[in-house]
C-alpha cells in the first residue's frame, strides 16, 4: 500500500530537524515498489536529473481519464525517496486531477525548496513535469479538478 502525500506532510511535522527529515526521506525511498528492469531504459530514463531517474507510467480504468499509476526508481538513496514523495502526491489519481495539482505549492508545505541543492530541485521539477506530461497525454485538453490531498 501506498503512503498518501497526507501522512508524509503529517510525519515532517512531528521530525525535529533536517537531519530527520533526510533520514525519514531516504526510508520512505526504500519503501518504493520495485522498479521493472525491462523500464530501465531511455524512454523512461528522466532527463534533468544529476542521478539516474526512471519513472514508469500506467494507465487504468476510463480511457477518456484514466487512473494514473506510477513507479520510479533512482541510484541515489535521496533521490529515491524524493521519487516517493512525488508518486504519493500523483500515483493513483485520474488523469485530469494529476494537471491540476499545484505540487510546488504541496512540496513548499514539506519546506524542500530550502533544503535541497540546486541540481536535486531541478531534478524534482523534471519529475515533475514527467509526470504532467502523461496525464496530459493520457487525458489530453481535459480539465479537471484536484483530488483530495
Amino acid at each position: 500500500m501506498q503512503i498518501k502525500i497526507e501522512e508524509i506532510e503529517a510525519d515532517f511535522a512531528l521530525l525535529e530537524n533536517w537531519e530527520e527529515r533526510y533520514r525519514y526521506i531516504i526510508e520512505l525511498g526504500g519503501s518504493l515498489a520495485p522498479y521493472p528492469e525491462a523500464a530501465r531504459d531511455a524512454a523512461h530514463k528522466l532527463r534533468g536529473c544529476v542521478s539516474q531517474v526512471w519513472l514508469l507510467c500506467t494507465a487504468s480504468g476510463d480511457k477518456d481519464d484514466p487512473v494514473l499509476h506510477f513507479k520510479g526508481d533512482s541510484d541515489a538513496h535521496i533521490v529515491k525517496g524524493l521519487i516517493a514523495i512525488v508518486l504519493a502526491l500523483y500515483s493513483g489519481r485520474k488523469a485530469s486531477a494529476v494537471r491540476q495539482i499545484d505540487a510546488v505549492a504541496r512540496l513548499k508545505r514539506l519546506g524542500l525548496e530550502e533544503h535541497l541543492t540546486p541540481q536535486r530541485s531541478n531534478g524534482l521539477r523534471a519529475m515533475i513535469g514527467r509526470i504532467r506530461a502523461e496525464a496530459e497525454q493520457k487525458c489530453p485538453g481535459r480539465n479537471g479538478t484536484e483530488a483530495p490531498g
